[in-house]
Order: C-alpha cells, then sequence, then structure tokens
C-alpha cells in the first residue's frame, strides 16, 4: 500500500527520536512518503494533491486534532467519496487528541502505531460521518466557504476560549490543560452576553430557539478531555449519525457552577440538563445565528468572528483505519 505520512514537527508531544522511529516502523509495512508541515495549511495541501494524484492510498497524520482537521480538507476538497479517495489514519501527537481518542487509539504515539500496524495487517476501517461548516445563504457570512470538522465546532463562548488560547501559545506558552481552565476563567469574566445570548438556533421544521449564550456542536462523545477524564457536552453524539448540539441560554455565576460541574461529571448515559439547557440528537441541517459577531472554531482552531454558520451533517464522508 502506499501511504502519505505527513509529519507536524511541531507537534505537543513528539520528539524527533519519536517521529524517526514511527517512520521506520510504518515503512516496514508501506510503500511509504513523508512530508514535513511548514506553515498553517501544509496538511491540507499535502493531502490535497494525494487525492488529486490517485496513487496514494492512505493518509496518515500525526500530529494534533489541527492536523488531523487540515487533512481531512484536503482530502475531502471535491467533496466526500470514501469508496475512491484515500483512507486516513491518525498517530497522536498533540495535547489532546479528541479525534484518535473518540476513535478509541491509544493516545501514545508508539501505542497508537502499533494499533494502526495491526488495524492494517488485518484490513479494518469503518466509515465514519463528519460536521460541514459555511456561511449562511444572505447572510454577511454568505460568501465563507464550507469547512469539514471531525469531532465538534463551537459559536461563541467556548471558540473565545480557544482563541485566547491561541493567543497564549503565540506567545510561548504552553499547551496545556491549565492554560485551558485559566483562559475559560478569563473568558467567562471578560463575556458580555453570558446574561443574555445573542444566538439563534434555526431547525427546518422546528420553532427557532432564541438567546442562547453558548452553542457547542458535536460529530462524537467526548466532546473533549481533561487530562484521561472524557468530558460529554453530548452523550449521544456519534461518529454513525449526523450532529449533536448543546446550547446554553445562561452564562450566570450559578449556571456556570452548575453546568461546569454538570460536565465534569458528565459520562456517556448522562450529559448536562436543567432549564436554560438545549439539546438536540442527529441534525443533519442547522443554522447558527448572532445579533452580534461571535467566535468561531472547529476542532480547536479559531476561525474568527462570524454571525452566522449553517452547519450539515454527512453520515459516511470519510473511511479511516482503525
Amino acid at each position: 500500500m502506499r501511504a502519505l505520512l505527513v509529519v507536524n514537527p511541531k507537534a505537543t508531544t513528539t520528539s524527533t527520536r519519536t517521529r524517526d522511529v514511527l517512520t521506520h516502523a510504518l515503512a516496514s509495512d508501506l510503500k511509504l512518503e513523508v512530508a514535513t508541515t511548514e506553515y498553517r495549511g501544509h496538511a491540507r495541501d499535502l493531502a490535497r494533491e494525494a487525492a488529486a494524484g490517485g496513487e496514494i492510498e492512505l493518509v496518515i497524520a500525526l500530529g494534533g486534532d489541527g492536523t488531523v482537521n487540515e487533512v481531512v480538507n484536503g482530502l475531502l476538497h471535491a467533496g466526500p467519496d470514501p469508496d475512491r479517495l484515500p483512507g486516513v489514519a491518525v498517530v497522536p501527537g498533540g495535547s489532546t487528541n479528541v479525534f484518535a481518542r473518540a476513535l478509541g487509539l491509544p493516545n501514545d504515539v508508539v501505542e497508537a502505531t502499533g494499533a494502526l500496524l495491526d488495524a492494517l495487517e488485518s484490513r479494518r476501517s469503518r466509515h465514519i460521518g463528519l460536521g460541514l461548516a459555511a456561511g449562511t445563504e444572505g447572510s454577511d457570512d454568505a460568501a465563507v466557504p464550507g469547512r469539514w470538522f471531525t469531532f465538534c465546532a463551537g459559536f461563541g463562548f467556548d471558540a473565545g476560549v480557544v482563541g485566547r488560547v491561541e493567543q497564549a501559545r503565540e506567545r510561548g506558552r504552553r499547551s496545556t490543560h491549565a492554560l485551558y481552565v485559566r483562559q475559560a476563567l478569563r473568558q467567562f469574566l471578560g463575556e458580555p452576553h453570558r446574561r443574555k445570548g445573542t444566538i439563534t438556533l434555526t431547525v427546518p421544521g422546528q420553532e427557532p430557539v432564541h438567546e442562547l449564550a453558548l452553542s457547542i456542536v458535536c460529530n462524537t462523545a467526548p466532546w473533549t478531555y481533561l487530562g484521561n477524564r472524557p468530558v460529554y457536552a453530548a452523550p449521544r453524539a456519534s461518529f454513525d449519525c449526523a450532529l449533536d448540539v448543546l446550547g446554553l441560554a445562561r452564562l450566570s455565576t450559578g449556571a456556570v457552577t452548575r453546568y461546569g460541574t454538570q460536565l465534569l461529571t458528565s459520562s456517556p448515559e448522562r450529559g448536562l440538563r436543567g432549564k436554560h439547557a438545549v439539546t438536540l440528537h442527529d441534525l443533519t441541517e442547522f443554522t447558527l445565528e448572532s445579533q452580534a459577531p461571535l467566535p468561531f472554531q472547529m476542532d480547536g482552531d479559531h476561525l474568527g468572528l462570524r454571525r452566522s454558520v449553517t452547519f450539515t451533517g454527512v453520515r459516511r464522508a470519510l473511511r479511516v483505519i482503525v
């Protein structure tokens, strides 16, 4: 099998020695090409070229969730076609690695490589659904092109936290769970819409939900991890379904304390509940629209401010080796 290994040299939890050992192990079973990313978006460009060339059968992403997102968007540049396009494999090298862990892969580079080699030998793969987010027709963001996400998107509060973390990393801070917690507190203290939200959730055929202060879109569960603890914003979300949405109508101190505790104690059987929590399951199309520009993120990548985003859940969009 001809494979392309896309390596993010800035991946948080891998060293040059680890990458060399990994490359040697994969090359023993594959006709392996190795490409190292040199700029933001490079992994997308490499995967797009691999898809267009028609010779690569598998693209392996070594890096965090951002690297995986770029690879997926490169492969699906012309749309999903899992039976024709190269398959995707992931070796986790980031700080959290939500996508890889949600697939059931070990969070260790060496163990994940062993699991990948076993899957290749056994020819194990599965088709998973993805989310697609684009500018809403007729809105100020109508020209924003569609972009795929693998496990989550956020419009509002959580995207603001992601943006703060990215700014801290640009100043030289390491990506740690403690950093996320500190930036979440700062985002809360500076949040102007925490008592009356500006977001409207519109699902075709249903009554709109107004004045949401927070909105999280999940393509799988868990939503994220705090260390080894999985956090479930939408416990029923699955790679085998379309998209789930969690919305909160208030972010007062009491509400944040209550819902924060529920998140930390969440499980596959129990997520957030309460009169200010809105949860919707297995949606194929919906729109989130805000009266004021709000931060937007996908797969932990901050994408700036938006007023309106239309989401589509696409089943069986990608073939993954797992």
